[in-house]
């Protein structure tokens, strides 16, 4: 999608302003640094500062509008580097931004194993040196943007992960409201259909019912929901299916809006919210446990505290239903996300995460790998947000507004192409005698 400037300059950049191609102009400078990462062909058209283009013109243009997105990439070369010159709008795509995203991708992994060699990472390295003083951009680079997060004090302790819970779930629940069903699910959705009629909003309560039936939830059981987001799962599992719900967040906001709709659907006396620290609930045991991707914000180290917490509320024979993404490249959430969406988030691939709800004791019964219907949850939520961009501009200010941007795009492709994925993990906590209580024929 093509973004606006309103910065006083832009006038002075037309939007179809073209140079002759220069082998001094800028287009052409930044083009010999960046075309040999892949293969000598530039992916998408790029448009500098000083109107010179370079590029194939089937593509979506790049945009530099401003000398700092190359101090940012000289200083953060790479992902968060590109993520902040966009989110300031130092840097900009013009066209369809996740065929963009997409066209890099793609023609980054037809290199050798998607990894340029040695000596031409050295290559563009002294080229991009020259570069820089050429420019003038080897300058001290600009402070970060003011959406990044700043998070002090030691990785996850109860206060540095209430603070980066709310860097990201405080932006306010009428911004939410404008990007989510009406459920107000933060999560993959199950679509069962493939009908034009068939919504987002059809797929969340799909996957909500799936949730409840998967754990074997009955009525007057006793249900915690860890990590409870905007309370879909915990008010669908008392309304739908006759649960007694205890819902934990760690967000003010989150739990304003939930005390509100369950005042408003008369489930005071079966649906309770806390706001407390899943290390601190005390009151166990449970019938049934579920946390719908609220385990990547645990950490890497926390995660056995966090799994054993899991086991240890749970009766013998409860189930507990973890949804969580997972990630087949590096480990954690991808410089973007870690800046910008969840500070210290930890994804792993998804026998690692197996691995570890089975060292805190439980069985693993079942492993559904839900990666597809991610993609379309994600374009589902892209498409009502760009759909209200005006809205979400005048909520939270364009910088915020292009980071959502950047994220839903980039998050809709990381699934496309398999970095990453979402698995619904079902475990039960065996009896003392090694029952289960699991049906021996699958009733989901």
């Amino acid at each position: 999608m093509t973004m606006t400037d309103d910065r006083p300059d832009a006038e002075a950049f037309p939007a179809t302003a073209t140079a002759p191609a220069r082998p001094d102009a800028v287009a052409a400078r930044v083009a010999s640094v960046v075309s040999p990462l892949f293969g000598g062909r530039l992916p998408v058209r790029l448009r500098a500062w000083d109107g010179s283009v370079e590029g194939p013109a089937d593509a979506p243009t790049v945009v530099l509008r401003d000398p700092a997105a190359l101090r940012r990439l000289v200083r953060h070369p790479g992902e968060l580097g590109l993520a902040q010159a966009y989110v300031t709008g130092e840097l900009d795509v013009e066209g369809d931004l996740l065929d963009g995203f997409r066209r890099v991708w793609s023609t980054a992994r037809t290199l050798a194993g998607g990894r340029p060699s040695a000596a031409t990472l050295a290559s563009v390295a002294r080229t991009g040196i020259r570069t820089a003083l050429d420019l003038g951009v080897l300058g001290l680079p600009p402070e970060p943007p003011v959406t990044q997060a700043r998070l002090r004090g030691r990785l996850h302790t109860k206060s540095r992960d209430r603070s980066a819970i709310e860097h990201h779930y405080n932006l306010s629940n009428d911004f939410y409201a404008l990007i989510l069903d009406p459920h107000m699910a933060y999560s993959c959705g199950y679509w069962t259909s493939s009908d034009a009629g068939y919504t987002v909003e059809d797929a969340q309560r799909d996957k909500l019912d799936l949730v409840c039936r998967k754990l074997g939830i009955e009525p007057g059981g006793r249900h915690l929901d860890i990590g409870c987001g905007w309370g879909s799962l915990s008010l669908h599992a008392a309304e739908q299916f006759g649960a007694q719900v205890v819902g934990v967040t760690i967000s003010s906001e989150q739990k304003a809006f939930i005390d509100e709709r369950m005042r408003e659907r008369g489930l005071e006396g079966r649906v309770e919210i806390r706001l407390q620290d899943y290390r601190d609930v005390p009151d166990g045991p449970f019938d049934t446990v579920s946390s719908i991707e609220m385990g990547e914000h645990v950490g890497q180290r926390n995660y056995p505290t966090f799994t054993r917490q899991v086991e240890r509320l749970l009766r013998p024979g409860g189930r507990a239903l973890i949804q969580q993404m997972s990630r087949t490249t590096r480990p954690g959430g991808g410089p973007f996300i870690e800046a910008f969406i969840a500070p210290d988030m930890h994804m792993r691939p998804v026998g690692e995460t197996v691995d570890l709800i089975e060292k805190a004791g439980l069985e693993v019964r079942d492993v559904h790998a839900l990666r597809e219907h991610y993609v379309w949850t994600v374009n589902a939520w892209y498409d009502t947000f760009e759909a209200n961009w005006d809205r979400v501009v005048e909520m939270v200010g364009e910088e915020v507004a292009r980071v959502w941007r950047l994220y839903l795009v980039g998050g809709a492709l990381a699934f496309e192409e398999g970095r990453m994925g979402v698995d619904q993990i079902l475990a039960v906590k065996p009896t003392a005698d090694g029952r289960s209580g699991m049906p021996s024929v699958r009733a989901w």
